[in-house]
């Protein structure tokens, strides 16, 4: 009980890993070599016109694979090191994660991997006749050899798709139209989750001071937090919570991380069930926390406008895709709205603090270049125009105006 916020945190750290697919490749391979090595055993689907490889030709052909694909793999292995380093160097530490999390680099070396790991299997299978005159007879497990020969095409058209993926992923463009989409698809889903709260009946907080604030044992980032549990445990002992701190805050143990309202006093077994609905990382993630996207966004705007580059088109490309996610916010479904469940409030997201979260935060490094303040002028501009929400126009034409002051 109260466990899903690690459950959570750890799926999502196993989604952003390198590690995790290639080792079930190679796990899948040595159950694949097994298989193929019964079948081989019993003689099982090929006929005796492809039971022609002697022992010596089948050692030399799998010892050449083997090495190949490892020799490759390294060559591989080193590239995207050398593809996360310019990406870092050029774009911000900060988007490391998204080619850690990138399924093509993933399944690149998985394959690579789980054929040199099933290719040894095959090789130590091969056996020369021994004992007097050759007692014993050579076995060559020729549908396993087949099986490899084919693994090995698939390793060869692998590598020509990495040879193609590492430039693509590390193209300014990709990076910034794939954080958009991104963006947008996060934001949407914020809207569809608590629009379906919205209709439920909500409690309000009791007009008296918390009896009780919650601290964490632990220092860090907040990364995921169980609001469905929260609830639960709210309508089981009769209380009502207030979250202090949003998704991607940072939190020390003398911080107080929620609010509790109750009867009577919190037993131990309750305090811990609440703490268990939190979870902390050393750095912040996008799970629950759509500004960290919007972060990466600004942070390649800051960097683009250095003197150093002096790239106002990777800025105007950025400044595209944070207008794709305010639009998307004042639009979709109503757009953002401060929701709430029953029993338990918590900061949530308005569109206010998403456009001071990206076009406000990007304006000290926008304010110095001509080209790029006309281009997010036009943006502010469009967003007006595109919604009918009130609200939106009120904080985005405050916004266009501080514009204006700049290009004056």
């Amino acid at each position: 009980m109260g466990k899903r916020a690690l459950l959570m945190k750890w799926l999502q750290d196993i989604r952003a890993s390198y590690w995790f697919l290639p080792t079930i490749l190679a796990i899948l391979a040595v159950v694949l070599a097994q298989v193929v090595q019964y079948l081989d055993h019993n003689e099982f689907l090929l006929t005796d016109a492809w039971r022609t490889t002697q022992v010596e030709g089948a050692r030399s052909t799998l010892a050449l694979i083997s090495q190949s694909v490892i020799g490759v793999t390294g060559v591989m292995f080193s590239m995207t090191i050398v593809a996360v380093s310019f990406a870092s160097g050029n774009f911000g530490p900060r988007l490391i994660g998204n080619f850690m999390r990138d399924r093509g680099n993933q399944w690149s070396l998985g394959i690579l991997i789980a054929t040199f790991v099933y290719t040894l299997l095959i090789l130590r299978a091969v056996q020369s006749p021994y004992g007097p005159e050759g007692a014993n007879d050579a076995f060559v497990p020729h549908l396993s050899m087949l099986v490899a020969l084919g693994l090995t095409g698939v390793s060869v058209l692998t590598m020509i798709f990495y040879v193609h993926h590492i430039p693509e992923i590390i193209n300014v463009s990709n990076i910034s139209a794939k954080l958009g989409g991104r963006l947008r698809s996060a934001i949407e889903c914020l809207i569809e989750t608590e629009k379906q709260e919205v209709d439920q009946e909500v409690d309000s907080l009791p007009e008296r001071p918390a009896e009780h604030q919650i601290f964490l044992k632990a220092d860090g980032f907040l990364q995921t937090w169980d609001r469905k549990r929260l609830v639960e445990l709210a309508t089981e002992s009769n209380l009502y919570f207030e979250l202090l701190l949003a998704s991607g805050s940072f939190v020390t143990t003398y911080s107080p991380i929620l609010n509790v309202w109750t009867e009577s006093d919190l037993s131990e077994d309750v305090e811990n069930d609440i703490r268990n609905c939190f979870a902390l990382g050393h750095i912040p993630t996008e799970q629950q926390n759509l500004l960290f996207i919007v972060e990466q966004l600004v942070e390649m705007i800051a960097r683009a406008l250095s003197p150093g580059v002096n790239d106002p088109y990777t800025a105007v490309n950025c400044l595209n895709w944070l207008y794709v996610g305010l639009i998307t916010a004042a639009n979709h479904k109503g757009g953002l709205a401060p929701r709430h469940q029953n029993r338990v409030t918590y900061p949530s997201l308005e569109f206010e603090a998403l456009l001071n979260a990206s076009i406000t935060a990007a304006l000290p490094y926008i304010k110095s270049d001509p080209m790029v303040c006309k281009h997010l002028d036009g943006l502010l501009n469009r967003l007006i125009l595109e919604t009918d929400n009130q609200d939106v126009h009120r904080v985005t034409k405050k916004l266009r105006n501080e514009v204006a002051a700049l290009q004056a």
